[in-house]
C-alpha cells in the first residue's frame, strides 16, 4: 500500500505542547490511516471505513474512557 502521497492532518484535539498527538489521512478507497505525529515514519494503522466510523462513534459516546 503506497502511502507516500497521502496528506496527513493532526487531530483537532491534539495540542502543540509535546503531548501525544495523532494524525489521520484519507485513502482514495475511503480507508483511514492513523499515525503518531512524533514518529511519522513509524508504524501506521489502517481502518476500513465502517470500522473507523464505529470507533469514532464509540469514542464520542465515551465507550473507551478510562474509569
Amino acid at each position: 500500500m503506497d502511502i507516500g502521497h497521502l496528506t496527513w492532518r493532526k487531530a483537532s484535539r491534539s495540542t502543540s505542547n509535546g503531548g501525544g498527538c495523532v494524525e489521520i489521512a484519507q485513502f482514495p478507497d475511503a480507508a483511514v490511516g492513523v499515525r503518531d505525529s512524533k514518529d511519522p515514519e513509524g508504524p501506521k494503522l489502517v481502518f476500513a471505513p465502517n470500522d473507523w466510523h464505529l470507533f469514532l462513534t464509540g469514542a464520542k459516546a465515551g465507550q473507551f474512557d478510562v474509569p
